[in-house]
């Protein structure tokens, strides 16, 4: 019996599976990113059910202990359980970069928006600004403002707030660029709309695509901008369990290797998980890429 064609074959199979198995193959890792952050949410939400301990008790009869059954991410240097103290740091790491990113992008898209829009002296004004701020490495200039407010959380991300923003303001002033001179927006002039209603109901929807793209690919840089923070002493405030500040409590503790290395790995995966979920987002939102 001759055997049957692999194009026969293929042909065979139902559309719907030719659909999805394109799907897996083209955005398996944002599927797989996506399951990632779904993780260590409900571990964040949930962290007073998950975690066996609480995250401050001191424990000194348990300090520097492995990873074992009773503590499973071993214990720092105070007895405190690692995985509970990890959990809990989730909470902080997670909300931080989206607080971080949803307002330096709203923040940003403004000023392009409208700098991108008015044009004129409006449009000097707003990118000098933005270019006085582009400046200064981010990292440099968020620790001098987090130095100058003081340690805690709400004083480093308002520091991050201050270099966040002009990233979203440069590419929303572009993209609103190139939709100015489309006909629909022309059509909407002479309608009789205002410069508001239209940036806002019809030049940013159809711009908003790579605004979409770049906030899904910065909460991870975000994420990592704000541990590096608290690595170097601003951030949290001690005693609360933050993935920043944890890998810095057991930088010096080389034989006890789990006190920086699980929060370490947390942090990697959830900046490489946004990082797929990006782009994932980025082939979705390509013409050119979905109708492969």
């Amino acid at each position: 019996m001759s055997a049957v064609p692999a194009t026969l074959v293929d042909n065979a199979r139902p559309p719907f599976m030719e659909r999805a198995l394109r799907w897996q193959r083209r955005y398996g890792l944002a599927a797989l990113g996506t399951l990632i952050i779904l993780v260590w949410v409900f571990l964040a939400v949930f962290a007073p059910l998950v975690g066996p301990y609480l995250p401050d008790a001191v424990n000194l009869s348990a300090r520097l202990q492995p990873p074992s059954m009773a503590h499973l991410l071993g214990t720092d240097e105070l007895g405190r359980d690692g995985f509970t103290r990890l959990l809990y740091g989730a909470r902080i790491s997670l909300t931080s970069g989206v607080i971080v990113v949803a307002i330096g992008a709203l923040l940003g898209a403004l000023i392009g928006g409208v700098a991108g829009y008015a044009g004129s002296w409006i449009d000097s004004v707003l990118m000098r600004f933005t270019d006085l701020v582009l400046c200064f490495p981010p990292i440099i200039l968020a620790l001098a403002i987090g130095a100058a407010l003081g340690i805690g959380t709400v004083n480093t991300i308002t520091a991050m707030l201050v270099v966040w923003w002009p990233k979203f303001a440069r590419l929303t002033r572009g993209l609103v660029l190139q939709q100015r001179s489309q006909e629909y927006v022309t059509a909407a002039v002479v309608a009789g709309f205002g410069p508001g209603r239209i940036l806002a109901r019809h030049i940013i929807p159809n711009a908003i695509g790579p605004l979409i793209v770049l906030v899904t690919l910065d909460i991870g840089n975000a994420i990592i901008t704000f541990a590096g923070l608290s690595f170097l002493g601003l951030g949290v405030v001690p005693p609360m369990p933050e993935w920043g500040s944890t890998v810095a409590e057991g930088r010096q503790l080389v034989a006890q290797w789990w006190v920086s290395a699980f929060p370490g790995l947390a942090i990697f995966t959830v900046v490489m998980a946004f990082n797929f979920i990006g782009d994932g987002v980025r082939d979705w939102l390509d013409p050119k890429t979905r109708r492969r």
